[in-house]
């Protein structure tokens, strides 16, 4: 840690050889000259990410090789605004343990967590992926293993969790990996006016366990999946997928379900309270797609359930969906025949869809 009396000092360069650019104040400023330089060096696959703790604006031409980082609440209120530049390259190594972009919390030395918040991402072209993360980095990670074995872990993963953030006007470029995943307990979310293009063996956009009031407005999912759904809600709730369009999503459009027992981590919160309301899902007159919306997807109907007398609670006493009290309102289905949405419980609103 570099520190000044007691502040950060802005645009220093850590041993490690990457820059981290941080106010005194408690809003960020406008970066230095040298963490520019930093941010338009060669691809390197062994570099670390760039951490970002400052206002960044790219131009259009710009394409940042490197990944980058918003990591704990240094990177609070920070923006980075790409002004049409690219993140990544078709060529860099990117997966879910390398993304091209990555928005954290980080655990100190004391257990407590440092947690980004407010930080605004736009008017970029993301080629790879974009990740959230708090206790892990997916619902199998150590950390949110053994919270989950404790009542009131959907408090604690959300405590620990990025949360307000914006992400708008981005044209995600999937390479093979989920290009929007949205790590457990993330809160606050919002996703509006982008694109989803690419191709993944994964969903477009995943909202994993025990992450909550995220809104999706006004985008476009034009992704190609080998098999998977364009969005996954995982146990999430109190979400908005409000007006957007898809096309041709003959692998699914939005799910809900709760993945019971996937790497022994016990599934809390029941993918509940969300809204998905005013969208268009577009279909190529070939094929028989499978449903658009369909909620209670899974309901215990899993390879990898986990139950264990000794935690009563969560999917280890009960592993069905519980997907309830969802609202499926006034969308719009071009094509595709009918049974578009499938529905097991009464407790869901389903009204006005044409």
């Amino acid at each position: 840690m570099i520190l000044a009396g007691g502040m950060w000092l802005a645009g220093a360069v850590l041993a490690t050889g990457f820059v981290l650019c941080a106010p005194a104040q408690a809003e960020a400023k406008a970066c230095p000259a040298l963490l520019y330089a930093e941010l338009h060096k060669p691809a390197d696959p062994k570099a670390r990410p760039l951490e970002i703790a400052c206002d960044v604006t790219l131009g259009p031409k710009d394409v940042i090789a490197r990944p980058i980082a918003f990591s704990g609440a240094r990177a609070s209120r920070v923006t980075l605004d790409c002004k049409g530049g690219t993140l990544g390259t078709a060529d860099a190594v990117i997966g879910a343990s390398r993304p091209t972009v990555v928005i954290r919390s980080l655990k100190g030395g004391d257990g407590q967590w440092s947690v980004p918040e407010g930080v605004t991402v736009r008017n970029c072209r993301i080629v790879g992926n974009l990740r959230l993360m708090g206790l892990g980095p997916n619902g199998q990670g150590e950390l949110v293993k053994l919270s989950s074995r404790r009542r009131d872990h959907t408090a604690r993963a959300q405590a620990a969790a990025p949360r307000d953030i914006l992400l708008d006007n981005l044209d995600f470029v999937a390479r093979g990996t989920v290009p929007l995943y949205l790590g457990p307990g993330v809160t606050k979310v919002t996703v509006n006016g982008s694109r989803f293009r690419g191709e993944a063996k994964g969903t477009a956009v995943y909202l994993d366990a025990e992450s909550a009031e995220n809104r999706f407005t006004g985008n476009l999912f034009a992704m190609k999946t080998t098999r998977r759904e364009q969005i996954a809600v995982d146990g999430s709730a109190r979400n908005v997928i409000s007006g957007n369009v898809f096309e041709n999503p003959v692998n699914g459009g939005i799910f809900l379900y709760r993945n019971a027992g996937e790497g022994g981590t016990i599934r809390h919160q029941a993918p509940q309270y969300n809204v998905i309301e005013g969208n268009t899902f577009r279909y190529e007159p070939a094929g028989r797609p499978r449903p658009a919306i369909w909620l209670n997807q899974r309901n215990g109907k899993t390879s990898h359930r986990f139950r264990d007398p000794a935690f009563p609670f969560g999917s280890s006493l009960d592993p069905r969906d519980f997907a309830q009290f969802n609202i499926v309102r006034g969308n719009r289905f071009i094509g595709g025949g009918r049974g578009l949405i499938r529905n097991t419980d009464p407790t869901n609103e389903i009204v006005g869809n044409d």
